[in-house]
């Protein structure tokens, strides 16, 4: 059975374009008061893939003819932070620094707090 190798590497290919993103692997982005937050992966892959034939003998060994051929790869799928938009303001909430994931909690209580102000001034005008 001869293996088509890069038939095998587009297949490959575009199942990783439409299954490895982020929001297949996170989540979607989603509202907090006047926040957007937005998931943020770090995505990497390796792959590779050889094959060989022979032919002939060689003295003292056994006669014929032989072909092989393999491949492997990985995958690795982290999630980082996220990013935290309100207008023009921007900020990257890490899931991961040296304080670890309360670096992400630590912000939380802002953007709750402006979040619970909004539904507030929105109770009191509408």
């Amino acid at each position: 059975m001869a293996l088509n190798f890069d038939e095998t590497v587009q297949k490959l290919t575009e199942f990783l374009r439409t299954e490895a993103k982020t929001d297949t692997v996170i989540g979607q982005s989603f509202q907090l008061g006047e926040f957007t937050c937005i998931p943020v992966i770090r995505f990497g892959i390796g792959l590779g893939y050889g094959a060989g034939e022979g032919k002939g003998d060689q003295n003292g060994k056994a006669k014929g003819e032989g072909t092989g051929g393999g491949a492997g790869g990985g995958l690795g799928i982290e999630p980082i932070g996220f990013l935290a938009a309100r207008q023009d303001q921007l900020s990257f909430i890490p899931t991961r620094n040296t304080k670890g994931i309360s670096a992400m909690f630590e912000k939380l209580p802002d953007l709750l707090g402006k979040f619970m102000e909004q539904k507030s001034k929105e109770k009191t005008a509408g």
